[in-house]
């Protein structure tokens, strides 16, 4: 399944979806991800391993954990080879002071913004695919 690698159709097309619930970075030293801990995302480096999760999930698993986030979805199949799709998104929401980690799926790229910050993102992205900016 071959997603879409033209800019223009995937800014044209793209529609964005908030996820629910309050997202936060942690990291474990050893990469053991504690039992019944569910990562939207886990990423291994030398440093340790990075984990998105829930709040609730870091602070009932006591870890330290940075960048209260909330997850915005892409609704658009972009191909992992796609040129300058998410540097176009991440240029816009910079424009505004805001900081985002963007995370690539197989099917999806998905904006972890900052918590309190979504209405914002989702204004500009809203925008981006009408092509008004």
């Amino acid at each position: 399944m071959v997603g879409e690698t033209d800019l223009s159709k995937l800014l044209r097309t793209m529609s964005a979806r908030l996820v629910d619930g309050l997202y936060v970075f942690a990291t474990l030293p050893d990469g053991t991800v504690p039992d019944g801990m569910r990562p939207r995302m886990l990423f291994r480096e030398a440093e340790g391993t990075t984990l998105i999760v829930t709040k609730e999930e870091a602070e009932a698993q006591g870890l330290a954990y940075e960048f209260p986030c909330r997850m915005i979805t892409l609704e658009v199949h972009s191909s992992l080879a796609a040129v300058g799709f998410l540097a176009r998104i991440t240029s816009k929401l910079a424009t505004l002071g805001m900081g985002v980690n963007p995370v690539s799926g197989f099917f999806h790229d998905h904006l972890f913004v900052p918590d309190g910050r979504e209405g914002d993102a989702l204004s500009a992205l809203e925008k981006l695919a009408a092509g008004a900016d």
